[in-house]
């Protein structure tokens, strides 16, 4: 019989580590928290040194039970829970629900990073006992959040409607959100144009080449900011003689990303697979915990997922740059192994960075063993890896630019000065296996590479190219542009991005129609009572000071019940205040539309699915109906109305009004003018263009009225 015990979190962790231990060990799991804060009253007592009043959970007392059971026989127990502070106060809750002796010689907590023989049997031949400072760190979080929570619920609930929240990093999450939608609502845009000059050596006309107009003659910037000018500007171009004023070659080199951090895997995952926080995290834990691969059995594929280091040990240093030596030759391995330093104040550096555990263990190879979802995760996971540790990439880039002079006459017209730039990859180094992706989801010009040109020589002219554009309010944010500024600000930490995207879009303060974050009604209003009411809560410069705070503790530099004083007395001071203060927000609005039993007026409410139509006369007529969005778009299979709608995982679509009859839907916003190519569908695409369904059409939908009213302007 087994004689030692061992307790994870999951049941997948318990069945890889019962593989690596063997007999003599039971693998037992906790299934998480075994204790928490009871979700009936706000568990905490203030006056008494913020002292929290913990619960099993009824859904947990079997399990506790069961280990309480098993510790009773075990000559040894072992905490094996995850190593950062969630999982060192998910192996203090154990200690204390299952009534473990603490401190004594058979109580011992065990920390890895990657789940294999060699991680793990090291780990459990150097325990440990529980460290306080990251329980301490990890209570005083979780009693702050609790505070913010269960005070401030309340009042929104009886301000603005009942199933509101608050929370220190969501509510600065929305704060973001709706300052970005107003600076967006509040940008002017601005015509200008980009002139592009076609022109080829002598006698070389298959050799032509665009370059753009930069400058004029004495290299003052030119700004062309009308059709009026751009045309004056064309004409003097077309009569120009064109040589070539300099010609600059250099060699550019190109670094690798470093490996992933939970914040930057998020990031490109979203990016290149355009998977959310959410379900990145859920796969990165399937493939850290342990998946049955062939004749391994069950081992785990990455490092531990929730880090915010870049550190990697310095035998999968060594590993990796066997790996790419073997593969892609020496030519691809750097002299030395390149570390990565993360710029980040709060970095905890003891932490590794995300990657596979095995290098030589290569996604082909795994491909048989994983789903779609799992498979792709770690290609990019292990991509990142090797590439990190791959020799630059070389770039010949080639500036070349270019005098246009007028033609003779009295009154010489003004002289211009065009520019034109190739990259060609001389090696490419990291890039033969991965390259990041961009925020703005676009990739960077392979411009073709330029004729051989020297200076002096006169140039062929071939043509003008001018395109009107407009300047661009700043992007909506993604999950990944958003996960990467809450980083920057300091704000949540690796274990808190992904429940905070989900809360946000789960309480309805945001919605995602396009992939980009827009605040709902609703989160602007309660964006705007905090921001009014409880300023530091929204403060992103006073919610990154409580995270170093957290960070202070769990070095053990700072006392956790001081720092929830410091906290609490203004913050109740306020609460006070807002509650006398506040005025009933009326959420109540006229839909436009009559009730089909008694005539009067259907207003728009909001209930615990949504907006729907209910009669003004309740109590006395409790009409009610769904509500429904239209585009003033028709549908092209049926003519009905093309509406928004909600699916069951909460993604809007727009589909026909005639459902069920009539199936037609799309995942973009229809626009109501046909596609002025072939009378089809429209629907938005990025900014004020739209794209038909049919043909493919691009088409500009800004307002022409509104625009020349901002340009006037």
């Amino acid at each position: 019989m087994a004689s030692k015990l061992v307790i994870v979190e999951s049941p997948a962790k318990a069945r890889t580590l019962g593989t690596i231990l063997g007999r003599s060990y039971t693998v037992k799991a906790s299934l998480g928290h075994v204790r928490d804060l009871p979700k009936s009253s706000l568990g905490v007592d203030v006056d008494e040194d913020f002292a929290p009043g913990y619960v099993i959970p009824p859904g947990k007392k079997k399990v506790v039970g069961e280990i309480k059971k098993a510790a009773v026989t075990a000559k040894s127990i072992y905490l094996a829970t995850d190593p950062d502070r969630e999982g060192e106060a998910i192996s203090w809750h154990l200690v204390q629900a299952a009534k473990l002796d603490q401190g004594s010689a058979r109580v011992q907590r065990v920390v890895f990073h990657e789940i294999t023989s060699e991680a793990v049997k090291a780990a459990f031949q150097d325990p440990r006992g529980i460290n306080m400072n990251l329980v301490n760190a990890q209570q005083a979080r979780r009693i702050l959040d609790r505070l913010v929570g269960y005070k401030l619920s309340p009042l929104l609930w009886r301000k603005v409607q009942r199933g509101l929240s608050a929370g220190r990093v969501q509510s600065v999450a929305v704060r973001m959100i709706v300052d970005r939608e107003r600076e967006i609502e509040r940008f002017v845009r601005q015509e200008y144009w980009v002139i592009e000059v076609e022109l080829a050596p002598p006698r070389r006309k298959g050799e032509s080449f665009k370059a753009r107009l930069f400058a004029i003659a004495d290299g003052k910037k030119l700004e062309i900011a009308s059709k009026d000018h751009a045309d004056k500007v064309r004409a003097e171009l077309e009569q120009a003689k064109y040589a070539v004023k300099a010609v600059a070659t250099k060699q550019v080199t190109r670094l690798p990303a470093p490996p992933f951090i939970t914040s930057t895997l998020q990031q490109e995952a979203w990016r290149k697979l355009r998977f959310s926080a959410g379900r990145t995290m859920a796969l990165a834990q399937q493939l850290y915990e342990g998946l049955t691969i062939g004749d391994e059995g069950s081992v785990g594929l990455i490092t531990y997922m929730r880090t915010d280091s870049t550190h990697v040990a310095a035998s999968a240093l060594s590993e990796t740059r066997e790996f790419i030596g073997e593969k892609y030759g020496a030519q691809f391995v750097p002299q030395k192994a390149r570390s990565f330093a993360r710029k980040s104040k709060w970095a905890q550096e003891a932490h590794e960075a995300i990657r596979p555990t095995r290098i030589h263990r290569q996604p082909d190879h795994v491909r048989p063993f994983l789903n779609s979802a799992q498979l792709k995760l770690y290609d990019l996971i292990w991509k990142r890896m090797v590439a990190s540790q791959m020799s630059a990439a070389l770039f010949d880039t080639t500036t070349v630019e270019v005098e246009a002079s007028a033609a003779g006459s009295k009154k010489k017209p003004q002289g211009y000065l065009l520019r034109a730039t190739s990259s060609v990859v001389k090696f490419p180094g990291f890039m033969a296996v991965y390259t990041e992706g961009r925020d703005d989801d676009e990739r960077a010009d392979n411009a073709a590479a330029l004729p051989e040109l020297k200076v002096g020589v006169a140039l062929t002219y071939l043509g003008t190219w001018p395109e009107q554009r407009f300047t661009e309010p700043p992007p909506r944010y993604t999950e990944a542009t958003l996960i990467k500024a809450l980083e920057q600000k300091g704000i949540g930490r690796p274990s808190t991005y992904a429940p905070t995207l989900s809360t946000i879009q789960e309480r309805e303060y945001v919605s995602k129609p396009d992939g980009k974050f827009h605040p709902t009604e609703l989160g602007t209003i309660v964006n705007d009572i905090l921001i009014a009411h409880f300023p530091t809560i929204v403060d992103p410069g006073f919610t990154a000071g409580m995270e170093e705070q957290l960070d202070e503790i769990a070095q053990g530099k700072h006392e956790w019940v001081a720092a929830l004083q410091q906290f609490y007395p203004p913050f109740q001071d306020t609460l006070d205040k807002a509650w006398t203060n506040l005025e009933k927000v009326n959420m109540v609005q006229d839909s436009g539309e009559t009730c089909p039993k008694c005539g009067r007026a259907m207003v728009i409410k909001v209930g615990r699915f949504g907006k729907f139509l209910a009669c003004s006369g309740y109590p006395d007529c409790k009409t009610t109906m769904s509500y429904v969005v239209k585009t003033g778009a028709s549908c092209p299979e049926c003519g009905g109305d093309l509406v928004q709608k909600i699916s069951k995982k909460k993604k809007v679509f727009y589909g026909c009004s005639r459902y069920p009859q009539c199936t037609f839907a799309v995942n973009r916003r229809p626009v109501a003018q046909p596609c002025p190519a072939c009378g089809k569908l429209l629907v938005q695409t990025r900014g004020d263009w739209a794209k038909c369904v049919s043909c493919q059409s691009r088409v500009d939908i800004s307002d022409p009225e509104k625009r020349k009213e901002e340009v006037a302007s």
